[in-house]
């Protein structure tokens, strides 16, 4: 039984709500993984492949295809990084391109005659790269995803019910706001980011605050969203006896 003049503090919670969400807003290069992966696969199949890369006036067909396809990839990649593509309008335009392209590339492939000053110059273009070099580029980006990591690690955000705390420096210096009145917004403002690694950006509005905090690139955006509101849902109750 409580003691009378105490005044009680009871939380409460709904079920399977997490202690605390922790939000990571991390750099855009974490997108560059595809180009990763395309590395580490163009380099095992030209280290495997007899001679690949060695001689480019006498490679193969197929180590020829894999550099275009590293490449391709790779362009790609870099367009994503470079440019917002925030509507469908956006990415039909983007598939149209690269359609338009595809069928260009296909065209003089099997209808050499068509244009055969052109087809001469395109066969003489035959970009062939040996496994080192694809080695070298995973591995320097590897190398940059493990710094990103560690990074990330000395600035992140922790939404617990009653207060916000951003966690930054080397010696994990804390800055708290109050969670009372906590506005949320998401943004998906890149389809193709949001393809690639589900992210987006997380808009909080802190009590008393001029401006907003922005966390770009948050990763898992929509579990991320949930997991705010379930957290911000908890409600403290107070009970005061109302004697002295």
């Amino acid at each position: 039984m409580a003691n009378p003049g105490v005044a009680q503090k009871l939380t409460v919670k709904r079920k399977g709500e997490s202690k605390s969400v922790f939000l990571v807003p991390f750099p855009k290069v974490v997108f560059l993984y595809p180009s990763f992966i395309a590395a580490l696969v163009a380099g095992t199949i030209t280290a495997i492949h007899p001679q690949g890369g060695a001689d480019p006036s006498h490679d193969s067909p197929t180590i020829v295809f894999v550099s275009l396809a590293f490449l391709t990839i790779l362009s790609a990649n870099l367009v994503i990084l470079g440019f917002d593509f925030p509507r469908a309008t956006w990415l039909a335009l983007f598939f149209f391109c690269v359609a338009v392209v595809l069928g260009v590339w296909l065209l003089f492939t099997f209808q050499p005659q068509l244009v055969p000053s052109l087809q001469a110059i395109l066969g003489t273009v035959q970009p062939v790269a040996n496994p080192v070099f694809y080695f070298i580029f995973a591995g320097a980006l590897g190398l940059l995803f493990v710094a990103v990591m560690i990074a990330v690690r000395f600035n992140y955000w922790e939404v617990r019910s009653n207060e916000l705390l951003h966690h930054c420096g080397l010696l994990s210096d804390l800055v708290r706001y109050p969670t009372e009145r906590l506005k949320v917004e998401k943004e998906i403002n890149d389809v193709f980011e949001y393809l690639l690694l589900r992210s987006g950006k997380l808009v909080l509005f802190p009590r008393d605050m001029d401006r907003p905090i922005v966390l770009e690139n948050v990763l898992g955006i929509n579990k991320k969203e949930k997991a705010l509101a379930a957290q911000l849902s908890t409600i403290d109750v107070k009970i005061d006896s109302g004697e002295e």
